[in-house]
Protein backbone atom coordinates (compact mmCIF):
# COMPACT_ATOMS: atom_id res chain seq x y z
CA UNK A 1 0.00 0.00 0.00
CA UNK A 2 1.57 3.48 -0.87
CA UNK A 3 2.00 5.67 1.99
CA UNK A 4 -1.00 8.15 0.57
CA UNK A 5 -3.47 5.16 0.30
CA UNK A 6 -2.23 4.48 3.79
CA UNK A 7 -2.54 7.81 5.67
CA UNK A 8 -5.74 8.05 3.63
CA UNK A 9 -6.83 4.65 5.65
CA UNK A 10 -5.88 5.89 8.77
CA UNK A 11 -7.86 9.03 8.63
CA UNK A 12 -11.27 6.59 7.80
CA UNK A 13 -10.49 4.41 11.15
CA UNK A 14 -9.85 7.25 13.31
CA UNK A 15 -13.26 9.46 12.42
CA UNK A 16 -15.23 7.08 14.96
CA UNK A 17 -14.02 8.70 17.14
CA UNK A 18 -12.32 5.81 19.52
CA UNK A 19 -8.91 5.47 20.84
CA UNK A 20 -6.56 3.42 18.75
CA UNK A 21 -3.46 1.86 19.69
CA UNK A 22 -0.86 1.60 17.46
CA UNK A 23 -0.32 -1.87 17.63
CA UNK A 24 -4.15 -2.27 16.70
CA UNK A 25 -3.58 -0.02 13.27
CA UNK A 26 -0.47 -1.60 12.57
CA UNK A 27 -2.00 -5.06 12.57
CA UNK A 28 -5.43 -3.49 10.51
CA UNK A 29 -2.95 -1.62 7.87
CA UNK A 30 -0.18 -4.37 7.77
CA UNK A 31 2.40 -2.16 8.70
CA UNK A 32 4.63 -1.88 11.71
CA UNK A 33 4.13 -0.42 14.42
CA UNK A 34 7.17 2.60 13.81
CA UNK A 35 5.36 3.06 10.40
CA UNK A 36 1.88 4.30 12.29
CA UNK A 37 4.07 6.74 15.00
CA UNK A 38 5.99 8.01 11.43
CA UNK A 39 2.34 8.34 9.76
CA UNK A 40 0.58 9.95 13.13
CA UNK A 41 3.00 12.37 13.46
CA UNK A 42 2.66 13.33 9.32
CA UNK A 43 -1.24 13.70 9.99
CA UNK A 44 -0.90 15.66 13.13
CA UNK A 45 1.55 18.44 11.43
CA UNK A 46 -0.71 18.86 9.24
CA UNK A 47 -3.17 20.25 11.34
CA UNK A 48 -5.85 17.40 11.85
CA UNK A 49 -7.30 17.18 14.80
CA UNK A 50 -5.42 14.01 15.99
CA UNK A 51 -4.31 13.26 19.57
CA UNK A 52 -2.56 10.89 21.25
CA UNK A 53 0.87 9.09 21.93
CA UNK A 54 3.50 6.39 21.68
CA UNK A 55 2.18 3.75 24.18
CA UNK A 56 -1.06 5.58 24.67
CA UNK A 57 -3.04 5.75 21.57
CA UNK A 58 -4.65 8.24 18.95
CA UNK A 59 -7.86 9.53 18.95
CA UNK A 60 -9.90 11.94 16.53
CA UNK A 61 -11.26 14.88 18.32
CA UNK A 62 -13.28 16.80 16.34
CA UNK A 63 -15.12 15.62 12.85
CA UNK A 64 -13.57 16.47 9.91
CA UNK A 65 -15.20 16.37 6.35
CA UNK A 66 -13.56 14.48 3.36
CA UNK A 67 -14.07 15.87 -0.23
CA UNK A 68 -16.90 13.53 -1.82
CA UNK A 69 -14.67 10.68 -3.22
CA UNK A 70 -11.44 10.07 -2.54
CA UNK A 71 -9.54 7.10 -4.23
CA UNK A 72 -6.86 4.89 -3.51
CA UNK A 73 -4.36 4.25 -6.61
CA UNK A 74 -5.97 0.32 -6.99
CA UNK A 75 -9.22 1.97 -6.70
CA UNK A 76 -7.83 4.73 -9.28
CA UNK A 77 -6.61 1.64 -11.75
CA UNK A 78 -9.99 -0.07 -11.63
CA UNK A 79 -11.81 2.75 -12.53
CA UNK A 80 -9.90 3.50 -15.07
CA UNK A 81 -9.68 0.29 -16.73
CA UNK A 82 -13.77 0.62 -16.34
CA UNK A 83 -13.90 3.91 -18.59
CA UNK A 84 -11.45 2.65 -21.29
CA UNK A 85 -13.31 -0.50 -21.47
CA UNK A 86 -16.52 1.67 -22.20
CA UNK A 87 -14.92 4.44 -24.34
CA UNK A 88 -13.24 1.35 -26.50
CA UNK A 89 -16.77 -1.05 -26.62
CA UNK A 90 -19.59 -0.92 -29.19
CA UNK A 91 -22.02 1.53 -27.68
CA UNK A 92 -21.36 4.81 -29.52
CA UNK A 93 -23.42 7.31 -26.95
CA UNK A 94 -21.47 5.14 -23.87
CA UNK A 95 -18.64 5.60 -25.22
CA UNK A 96 -18.96 9.34 -25.67
CA UNK A 97 -20.21 9.50 -22.30
CA UNK A 98 -16.71 7.33 -20.90
CA UNK A 99 -14.46 9.70 -23.08
CA UNK A 100 -15.68 12.94 -21.69
CA UNK A 101 -15.67 11.25 -17.64
CA UNK A 102 -11.94 9.96 -18.66
CA UNK A 103 -11.39 14.21 -19.62
CA UNK A 104 -13.13 15.15 -16.11
CA UNK A 105 -10.93 12.38 -13.89
CA UNK A 106 -7.68 14.01 -16.15
CA UNK A 107 -8.81 17.32 -15.14
CA UNK A 108 -8.91 16.71 -11.58
CA UNK A 109 -5.95 13.88 -10.82
CA UNK A 110 -2.59 15.29 -10.14
CA UNK A 111 0.12 14.25 -12.47
CA UNK A 112 2.39 11.74 -10.55
CA UNK A 113 5.13 11.90 -13.82
CA UNK A 114 6.24 13.68 -16.88
CA UNK A 115 5.46 10.56 -19.01
CA UNK A 116 2.50 8.95 -17.28
CA UNK A 117 2.19 5.22 -19.35
CA UNK A 118 -0.97 4.61 -20.65
CA UNK A 119 -0.47 0.86 -19.95
CA UNK A 120 -4.43 0.00 -20.86
CA UNK A 121 -5.11 -1.30 -23.64
CA UNK A 122 -8.90 -2.74 -24.88
CA UNK A 123 -9.10 -4.55 -28.33
CA UNK A 124 -12.70 -5.08 -29.72
CA UNK A 125 -13.28 -7.64 -32.72
CA UNK A 126 -16.05 -8.10 -35.05
CA UNK A 127 -18.71 -9.37 -33.12
CA UNK A 128 -18.58 -6.37 -31.16
CA UNK A 129 -18.68 -4.16 -33.99
CA UNK A 130 -21.75 -5.72 -35.31
CA UNK A 131 -23.53 -5.58 -31.83
CA UNK A 132 -23.12 -1.68 -31.37
CA UNK A 133 -25.76 -0.64 -33.98
CA UNK A 134 -28.34 -2.29 -31.14
CA UNK A 135 -26.44 -1.27 -27.99
CA UNK A 136 -28.77 1.81 -27.64
CA UNK A 137 -32.12 0.90 -29.01
CA UNK A 138 -31.71 -2.19 -26.22
CA UNK A 139 -30.76 0.02 -23.42
CA UNK A 140 -33.71 2.19 -24.21
CA UNK A 141 -35.87 -0.63 -24.43
CA UNK A 142 -34.64 -2.38 -21.01
CA UNK A 143 -35.18 1.20 -19.15
CA UNK A 144 -38.22 1.76 -20.52
CA UNK A 145 -39.70 -1.67 -20.25
CA UNK A 146 -40.48 -1.94 -23.82
CA UNK A 147 -41.40 -5.04 -26.54
CA UNK A 148 -39.53 -5.57 -29.55
CA UNK A 149 -39.44 -7.35 -32.80
CA UNK A 150 -35.84 -9.00 -33.73
CA UNK A 151 -35.02 -10.75 -36.73
CA UNK A 152 -32.53 -13.67 -35.38
CA UNK A 153 -30.10 -16.04 -37.10
CA UNK A 154 -29.37 -18.87 -35.00
CA UNK A 155 -26.25 -20.93 -34.86
CA UNK A 156 -27.29 -23.42 -37.42
CA UNK A 157 -28.25 -20.29 -39.97
CA UNK A 158 -31.57 -20.58 -39.21
CA UNK A 159 -33.56 -17.21 -39.18
CA UNK A 160 -36.66 -16.35 -36.73
CA UNK A 161 -38.71 -13.21 -35.97
CA UNK A 162 -39.49 -13.07 -32.28
CA UNK A 163 -41.60 -10.38 -30.14
CA UNK A 164 -39.02 -9.98 -26.91
CA UNK A 165 -38.97 -8.36 -23.30
CA UNK A 166 -35.44 -7.19 -22.99
CA UNK A 167 -34.10 -7.43 -19.48
CA UNK A 168 -30.07 -7.48 -19.04
CA UNK A 169 -27.40 -6.61 -21.36
CA UNK A 170 -24.49 -9.20 -20.69
CA UNK A 171 -21.05 -8.46 -21.64
CA UNK A 172 -18.51 -11.46 -21.94
CA UNK A 173 -15.46 -9.85 -22.60
CA UNK A 174 -15.92 -10.05 -26.92
CA UNK A 175 -19.81 -11.46 -27.23
CA UNK A 176 -22.70 -9.25 -26.14
CA UNK A 177 -25.64 -11.10 -25.08
CA UNK A 178 -29.45 -10.10 -24.19
CA UNK A 179 -31.21 -11.72 -21.47
CA UNK A 180 -34.90 -11.74 -22.56
CA UNK A 181 -38.10 -13.16 -22.25
CA UNK A 182 -39.43 -14.86 -25.27
CA UNK A 183 -43.14 -14.00 -26.14
CA UNK A 184 -42.93 -17.20 -28.35
CA UNK A 185 -41.60 -19.60 -26.67
CA UNK A 186 -43.25 -18.66 -23.46
CA UNK A 187 -39.66 -19.01 -22.09
CA UNK A 188 -36.37 -16.98 -21.49
CA UNK A 189 -33.72 -16.82 -23.86
CA UNK A 190 -30.12 -16.12 -24.40
CA UNK A 191 -29.11 -14.09 -27.53
CA UNK A 192 -26.50 -12.63 -29.39
CA UNK A 193 -26.06 -8.98 -30.49
CA UNK A 194 -23.83 -10.21 -33.38
CA UNK A 195 -26.61 -12.28 -34.74
CA UNK A 196 -29.52 -9.53 -34.65
CA UNK A 197 -29.85 -8.65 -38.55
CA UNK A 198 -32.36 -6.21 -36.98
CA UNK A 199 -33.99 -4.57 -34.40
CA UNK A 200 -37.90 -3.02 -34.59
CA UNK A 201 -39.57 -1.17 -31.90
CA UNK A 202 -43.04 -2.16 -31.61
CA UNK A 203 -43.74 0.93 -28.76
CA UNK A 204 -45.55 -1.58 -26.78
CA UNK A 205 -44.56 -1.47 -22.74
CA UNK A 206 -44.86 -4.54 -20.95
CA UNK A 207 -46.33 -5.28 -17.64
CA UNK A 208 -44.43 -6.63 -14.37
CA UNK A 209 -45.55 -10.36 -14.48
CA UNK A 210 -44.14 -13.09 -11.85
CA UNK A 211 -41.75 -14.91 -13.76
CA UNK A 212 -41.14 -13.43 -16.78
CA UNK A 213 -39.03 -9.98 -14.71
CA UNK A 214 -34.82 -10.17 -14.20
CA UNK A 215 -34.90 -11.46 -10.74
CA UNK A 216 -36.51 -14.39 -12.37
CA UNK A 217 -33.92 -14.78 -14.98
CA UNK A 218 -31.40 -14.57 -12.72
CA UNK A 219 -32.91 -17.11 -10.07
CA UNK A 220 -33.04 -19.89 -12.75
CA UNK A 221 -29.26 -19.00 -14.12
CA UNK A 222 -28.57 -19.58 -10.39
CA UNK A 223 -30.42 -22.86 -10.09
CA UNK A 224 -29.04 -24.39 -13.15
CA UNK A 225 -25.07 -23.38 -12.19
CA UNK A 226 -25.68 -24.64 -8.91
CA UNK A 227 -25.02 -28.57 -10.03
CA UNK A 228 -21.85 -27.88 -12.25
CA UNK A 229 -20.50 -25.42 -9.30
CA UNK A 230 -20.99 -28.92 -7.26
CA UNK A 231 -19.59 -31.03 -9.85
CA UNK A 232 -16.79 -28.86 -9.95
CA UNK A 233 -15.92 -28.78 -6.49
CA UNK A 234 -15.88 -32.64 -6.32
CA UNK A 235 -13.58 -32.87 -9.05
CA UNK A 236 -11.39 -30.26 -7.37
CA UNK A 237 -10.98 -32.21 -3.44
Amino acid sequence: MRRTDRLFELIQLLRDGRLHRASELAERLEVSVRTIWRDMATLMASGLPVEGERGVGYILRAPITLPPMILTSEEMEALRLGVRLVAEGADPGLARAARGLAAKIAAVMPVTSAEDPDDLFVFTGDEATRAAPHLPILRAAIRERQRVSITYIDVNGGESHRDIRPLQLEFWGRIWTLAAFCEARGDFRSFRLDRIVSIHETGETFPRETGRELADYKARIATELMPEIRNNDRAGS
